[in-house]
């Protein structure tokens, strides 16, 4: 599992299964408990480590929880389907399924609310969820100008303002739709996102 800690420390090395532990007991706790009534001390117990240990990897709760929930976006893929809007389509109800987990929705909603006060905490979100998800949109649109149905970008600068601004509409859309709205993005609705979303690249 790829290290999302804020710094590296020297002494014993750090445990992947310490680390996926802890992951798992945060996400667990999160459905349990609530963001209000979470706490390192019962995430320490739950995951069978000590709370110093979840010092030495994160600076308090608001960056365990942004690590914990990120684990959960790295499950996304973007499917091989043969065409753009098959791929977008799949990888949004992966998105909204996601997001429809328990642990994934109170998460997000709570470190998103903290990061209206909080630089740094919303640095962290925009380099462990926004900045690594944006693969997916790097590689279908990478996929889809080899099939012709996108043109080329031959400047990078415009290419990756291309880019940015397709992550927001589809992430923008999804967490709306799911967590303000209240709202299933099922089948249909993903349907009706993609031929819009399709229109407007086209």
């Amino acid at each position: 599992m790829q290290s999302r800690s804020p710094a590296s420390r020297t002494g014993r090395p750090r445990s992947a299964a310490a680390d996926a532990a802890i992951l798992a007991a945060t996400r667990a706790a999160l459905v349990e408990l609530g963001w209000s009534k979470l706490t390192l001390g019962d995430v320490a117990t739950r995951a069978g480590v000590a709370k110093t240990t979840l010092y030495r990897r994160w600076a308090g709760k608001n960056e365990l929880v942004v690590d914990a929930v990120a684990e959960l976006f790295d499950e996304l893929e973007l499917p091989d389907s043969g065409s753009l809007a098959s791929d977008i389509e799949g990888v949004v109800l992966q998105f909204a399924t996601i997001l429809a987990r328990p642990e994934a929705k109170s998460g997000l909603m709570a470190v998103i609310s903290e990061a209206t006060r909080d630089d740094a905490l919303r640095e962290r979100i925009r380099a462990s969820v926004v900045e690594r998800q944006k693969r997916l949109v790097l590689e279908g649109r990478s996929r889809a100008q080899a099939r012709g149905e996108l043109p080329p970008e031959p400047d990078p600068e415009s290419a990756a303002r291309t880019a940015d601004l397709i992550f927001d509409m589809v992430a923008g859309a999804v967490v709306h739709r799911t967590l303000v709205s209240a709202e299933p993005a099922d089948e249909e609705w993903v349907r009706g996102f993609t031929r819009v979303l399709l229109q407007g690249l086209a």
